[in-house]
């Protein structure tokens, strides 16, 4: 079997693999830390060993009450489940059950471990089901009760096996978002869904629908049922915090809490003191000791609080699962709360940089985390990282690049921001307004013998007809404010610089005070930027712009055929341009006039090409492979790294690799193991 397809084989395997843990050799995430968690179970046996679900597929463990943290493995091997319910089962404790569901989509499924969460397997009777909620009955733990999509679904033997008891002609008991037990009958049953509160007292026979009292159309995000009496129940919905003492025969809304914040996905009441309710919301953490007479909000307003543990040996010991910041723990009741991340890696970086003199200092930008995000700073490795947001307003960060004097570039959803010396950021240089002027075409790209073979399918896909029928001068007719755009890519490395960016392409030839550009050939909405002496090539999804003069004129250039769209983008220190997409890879040397595809490689669906100045390599990473591939000039040969997490992009660092991963921070090749060995010749 030839050695690109043996590789194949093994990353398929991989990918499919009914749950892994952070196998041997892998790259380690060495941070930042913290990000989006979603869920938070305590082991009944032990209340300081506790699980966290995350929102890609990872289960987390602490053994020391929510202090530190280690992950245990990746629900079915994939990123895309997310887990918002974790049942402990009290009389085995190393068995536990996870509830997942997938974003966009309304597929999921339950997922067991008999090894507290080490390995899990799939149970076929909940196979597809986007399970929301899930619930395990306090006088007869044999009995579970799960809210899906589809409804409400009952397991009698520890979740063995299943069975629907919302009925399937109802057509308002389905979206089931929240599920909750009487602690003394199991056959009475809460069921809340993306429409008001329903309840069964017969393990699901007969249904009512229990609304007197709440807002219509409330989105129903919790239940909890007081275990002294039963009868209490408070439930959360999109209207706000409402509370019965008659087993929901009739609600009381709850005062106190903002409209601003009435989205509470959780509630959890004092196992100590029922008066003492919790309330988790989008705009932070309330809590009320009178049973909700009045509430007093715990955290500030930018904390979104996914789920509550509370110690029942020390009350005061709550724990947090949030986006963004990621676990918060008080030991004071919630009157303080502090960072609690050591070991979550639950980051989206969407832009690497490492400093060309000092390989210690690292950056990742990240985006979706406002406040907590921004970039993120590390002067020893990685070892340690601070948070630089201040300037940045909570915006996000797609690109980053290193400037000679040490100063730092980022490209923002909303224009590019420099950080110099201690900070704060700022906005990088002005803009001028431009104007376009039409010209001849600087070029006709030559046609070899197979290019004109596909000259009529080239003229049907409208990106390819136009490459030389005209090109664009870009004149300056006015001062304006910075770009405001988003700003997907930075070309620094001569002494032009270039942006790509929503609004167009600009450049700047004064270290970034003054930014000129606009839209080119009437496009706007540009992705990759790259340049090498006074060629410039800037690409949007699915056409490619060149320029051989800095950017001051432009033409489209050709494309391959087979290319449906442009993912990745990079230029080789002598020239060659590298373009990638879901087909594969290709180069040109004579600046986009014709293209040589490189294969067969061992994974396809190409998201990043990035050229490494450390290696004097191009690498190239795939969101749909563990692999990095790496191409050197001009032997022709490519090898690759197994990282073990689909990467975003990599850089070399000190003879060490190091990738941004979609989800779990900036991962790095501690071993610092050399390539996989020459597998391909292209």
């Amino acid at each position: 079997m030839r050695p690109s397809l043996c590789l194949f084989i093994f990353a398929v395997l991989f990918c499919l693999s009914s749950g892994f843990a952070l196998a041997a050799g892998a790259w380690k995430p060495i941070g930042p830390e913290g990000g989006d968690v979603r869920s938070l179970a305590m082991d009944p046996s032990d209340p300081s060993h506790l699980y966290m679900g995350t929102l890609s597929g990872w289960v987390y463990e602490s053994h020391d009450g929510g202090g530190h943290w280690q992950q245990l493995a990746e629900i079915a091997g994939r990123d895309d489940l997310v887990l918002d319910s974790i049942l402990v089962d009290p009389r085995r404790p190393s068995t536990l059950l996870v509830g997942a569901w997938l974003l966009g989509k309304a597929d999921g499924g339950l997922y067991r471990s008999t090894d507290s969460g080490h390995t899990w397997s799939l149970i076929p009777g909940m196979m597809g089901q986007s399970i929301r909620a899930l619930a395990r009955s306090e006088s007869q733990p044999s009995t579970i009760v799960a809210g899906t999509l589809a409804g409400v679904f009952c397991s009698y033997d520890s979740g063995e096996t299943w069975r629907r008891i919302s009925p399937p002609e109802n057509v308002e008991i389905h979206e089931v978002e929240s599920i909750a037990i009487d602690p003394k009958d199991p056959n009475i049953i809460y069921a809340g869904t993306w429409h008001l509160p329903w309840k069964t007292l017969d393990g699901g026979a007969t249904w009512q629908n229990i609304k007197e009292g709440l807002i219509d159309d409330s989105d129903v995000f919790s239940i909890v049922v007081d275990s002294g009496a039963p009868s209490t129940v408070y439930l959360s919905a999109c209207s706000g915090i409402y509370r019965s003492l008659d087993g929901g025969e009739e609600f009381l809304k709850v005062q106190g809490i903002p409209s601003t914040a009435r989205r509470t996905r959780v509630l959890r009441l004092d196992p100590s003191d029922h008066s003492i309710v919790y309330a988790g919301t989008t705009e932070g953490l309330y809590k009320t000791v009178d049973a909700g007479g009045t509430w007093v909000r715990m955290t500030a307003p930018d904390v979104i609080v996914n789920d509550i543990n509370i110690d029942p040996r020390s009350p005061q010991h709550v724990v947090m699962a949030t986006d963004r910041s990621g676990v918060l723990l008080s030991e004071d009741g919630g009157v303080s709360f502090h960072d609690a991340n050591r070991g979550v890696y639950q980051r989206q970086i969407s832009a690497l940089a490492i400093d060309p003199k000092d390989p210690n200092k690292i950056y990742a930008g990240v985006v979706n985390d406002k406040s907590y995000g921004g970039v993120f700073a590390s002067q020893d490795g990685g070892a340690t990282w601070q948070q630089r947001s201040l300037g940045l307003a909570g915006r996000d960060v797609y690109s980053l690049a290193v400037l000679p004097n040490g100063d730092l570039l980022a490209g923002t959803n909303q224009g590019i921001a420099l950080w110099t010396d201690n900070g704060p950021w700022g906005a990088a240089g002005k803009t001028m307004v431009m104007v376009q002027k039409t010209l001849p075409p600087l070029h006709k790209p030559s046609r070899t013998a197979s290019q004109s073979a596909r000259q009529k399918a080239s003229q049907i896909r409208n990106r390819k007809t136009h490459h030389a029928q005209q090109t664009t001068k870009t004149l300056t007719v006015a001062e304006a404010s910075e770009i405001t755009a988003r700003v997907n890519s930075l070309s620094v490395t001569g002494p032009t610089w270039y942006a790509a960016t929503a609004a167009g392409m600009y450049r700047s030839t004064d270290a970034g005070a003054m930014w000129e550009g606009g839209p080119v050939l009437d496009e706007r909405d540009f992705r990759i930027v790259s340049s090498h002496n006074n060629f410039v090539f800037a690409a949007d999804v699915n056409r490619l712009f060149v320029s051989a003069d800095g950017g001051e004129t432009w033409v489209q250039g050709q494309l391959p055929d087979e290319l449906s769209q442009i993912t990745g983008q990079a230029v080789s220190p002598d020239g060659t341009l590298w373009l990638s997409g879901p087909q594969g890879i290709w180069t040109s040397r004579d600046q986009a006039q014709s293209f040589q595809r490189i294969g067969p490689l061992p994974m396809n669906n190409i998201s990043s090409l990035t050229w490494d100045a450390g290696l004097q390599r191009v690498l190239a990473t795939s969101y749909a492979s563990n692999l990095v591939l790496s191409f050197t000039e001009p032997e022709s040969k490519w090898n690759y790294w197994a990282a073990g997490w689909p990467l975003r992009m990599a850089v070399s660092h000190g003879g060490k690799m190091m990738g941004a991963s979609l989800f779990h921070g900036v991962v790095l090749d501690e071993e610092g193991t050399s390539p996989g060995g020459q597998r391909g010749v292209y």
